[in-house]
């Protein structure tokens, strides 16, 4: 699995303990450090100097996530490629439910994911479906990064595309391209802080990016490209205001066990 890193000295630790306490223990972690000027290449790096699967490798200059991930997607020595966020965990289970499904017959993964803020409070759990295709793709992106896993043996090494942000959204689509459909586990198996003043958490800066993503990776007119935006933002709408339409709309999915604001998944209840 690959991760990016940047200035995260103050969380990057947890995000490399859950990897280190999955169930399924054959696995590899390229961190990436992309020129940080804080400690934390040196806390990754104690952690590996105890655990040989742990590998950090270092950009000279600071590329941004998409020029992180690629670095560590083509250092990979593994069949699967998963990421993980420097930000964020994974539940002990996460890698044994995935590479599970994989073996089964999928060849691209995601999974349903818990959201917590900054404080360690937790927000939601955010369903998937079981299944979703790149027509549904273009309306609502459903898989989080630190969610997804691909199988390089039908897809090869595939990069992020190299845009400012949404690059996640810009490969998960070019993977889509090339197989019927992504499979989801409706289990929350990912952590995802939700961080004050992120791009992810400014809507309308996202709204933009997005844009971006139809017109200059996918290739569509701005008819397409507004019409599919509308989708986007209008779901997003009636899944915020409308929770119940939504669900009957199959826009938004409950995760296995409970309700989205009420299930307490792998990583416990609020604090």
């Amino acid at each position: 699995m690959v991760m990016p890193l940047h200035n995260a000295a103050d969380r990057v630790e947890a995000g490399v303990r859950s990897v280190q306490e999955q169930s399924l223990e054959d696995w590899e972690l390229l961190v990436v450090d992309d020129a940080s000027t804080d400690d934390s290449v040196g806390r990754v790096e104690a952690l590996a100097a105890d655990d040989a699967r742990i590998r950090v490798l270092r950009l000279e200059r600071n590329g941004g996530p998409a020029v992180a991930r690629n670095a560590g997607i083509r250092e990979a020595r593994g069949r699967y490629i998963a990421f993980l966020d420097s930000d964020d965990a994974w539940a002990p289970e996460k890698l044994a439910r995935q590479v599970a499904a994989l073996e089964r017959g999928a060849v691209f993964s995601f999974t349903a994911m818990e959201r917590f803020d900054e404080q360690g409070r937790r927000l939601s759990a955010v369903g998937v479906p079981e299944w979703v295709s790149y027509a549904e793709m273009l309306k609502t992106n459903y898989i989080g990064c630190s969610t997804a896993m691909y199988d390089t043996l039908f897809f090869g090494k595939v990069e992020m595309p190299l845009i400012d942000r949404r690059q996640d959204y810009g490969l998960w689509l070019r993977l889509l391209k090339r197989v019927e459909f992504a499979c989801g586990l409706n289990e929350p198996l990912v952590r995802y802080t939700v961080r004050s003043g992120s791009v992810s958490s400014n809507k309308l800066t996202t709204a933009g990016y997005t844009w971006r993503v139809y017109r200059e990776l996918e290739g569509f007119s701005w008819v397409r490209s507004a019409y599919l935006l509308g989708h986007q933002t209008g779901r997003a709408l009636v899944r915020n205001r409308f929770p119940r339409v939504a669900r009957w709309l199959g826009w938004l999915h409950s995760v296995d066990g409970g309700v989205d604001r009420d299930c307490h998944g792998p990583f416990g209840p609020s604090q």
